[in-house]
């Protein structure tokens, strides 16, 4: 057995008895003196397990917790190779938000992150040494409003945001009702009730300039219309106008992307060349372009005829910049 499954055991014999001798320990787990120490120091030393020696009973067994000593909680044991990454997400994500205020709130959590990943025979250090998360092709991720935004919705109060809009290249200025944080590409965004353009918008939190909580109490937009207006579609700019997008990949490429889920709602099928077939909602067409445009020669645009059109002009004009 692995080295969690040995702290489970230990547990679990230490609550079934009074008192659970040495020998025993080492015919239920089947290793030496010596590893059995070894965890039980990790126990103690890591996981606050309160394992004492009781010399009237002649074992160990379970004392009393210290008043204002961390709690005792076993790793679980589904740290497998999706919960590391979940893990090392959750860090990485941590990481990513200035502290501010929240710092002392956050430490504790970086801390009980640190001990899970940890909770394997290897060390964090090792553990973040031998499995990396690497965001490519994400935005500086410089977060400097984390914290107002989050204490608006949470508190249910409009903000004051001096926004960038980087299409226009144009600083903007509204009051919103936040909805809902989310991350998305590696990037968050706020979902928010824009009061100057009357209607629910998608704010990226690192072109946020300032923000500025006010008193006004924020206007609530039911759940199932904000996923109407930006769920409905492809991609985290969506609308209520939606259409499908159908595609096909070369059979080559469709080894790759029949594993993808490009949304949700999204229809697939192979032709009878082995060719993939794609059909997906979507409602703005930027950041569909972006993906189909991302797979070259290997997809084309079958429906509706102005998606096909535009990423045709798209690739009429790369083939220009190149001289072609």
């Amino acid at each position: 057995m692995d080295r969690t499954e040995r702290f489970y055991r230990i547990d679990r014999l230490l609550r079934e008895s009074r008192a659970v001798t040495i020998d025993r320990f080492l015919d239920e787990l089947s290793v030496s003196r010596a590893t059995f120490k070894r965890d039980l120091e990790y126990m103690r030393d890591r996981l606050n397990a309160p394992i004492e020696w009781d010399r009237d009973a002649g074992g160990y067994r379970f004392g009393d917790q210290l008043e204002g000593s961390p709690g005792y909680e076993l790793p679980g044991l589904w740290l497998n190779e999706s919960e590391i990454l979940a893990l090392l997400s959750m860090e990485s994500l941590l990481e990513e938000i200035e502290p501010g205020l929240l710092g002392a709130r956050l430490e504790p959590l970086k801390a009980r992150l640190s001990a899970l990943i940890e909770s394997t025979e290897h060390s964090a250090d090792e553990v973040r040494e031998r499995i990396r998360v690497l965001r490519m092709g994400s935005r500086s991720r410089k977060i400097r409003h984390f914290e107002q935004v989050a204490f608006a919705l949470m508190n249910r109060r409009r903000l004051h945001l001096d926004y960038f809009v980087r299409a226009r290249s144009e600083l903007t200025h509204r009051d919103v009702s936040p909805q809902r944080l989310v991350h998305y590409r590696d990037n968050w965004y706020l979902d928010a009730w824009c009061h100057v353009a009357d209607g629910v918008r998608s704010f990226a939190l690192d072109a946020v300039e300032r923000a500025d909580v006010l008193e006004d109490n924020a206007s609530d937009v039911a759940a199932e219309d904000l996923n109407r207006l930006l769920g409905a579609g492809y991609g985290i700019f969506s609308g209520d106008k939606v259409q499908w997008a159908r595609l096909r990949f070369t059979e080559q490429r469709a080894r790759w992307v029949a594993a993808e889920e490009w949304h949700p709602q999204q229809r697939a099928s192979f032709d009878e060349a082995g060719r993939y077939v794609l059909e997906v909602p979507y409602s703005q067409d930027p950041e569909l372009m972006m993906d189909i445009l991302k797979h070259g020669p290997d997809v084309e645009v079958l429906e509706p005829p102005e998606l096909r059109e535009c990423v045709a002009a798209q690739l009429a004009a790369a083939s220009e910049r190149y001289g072609r």
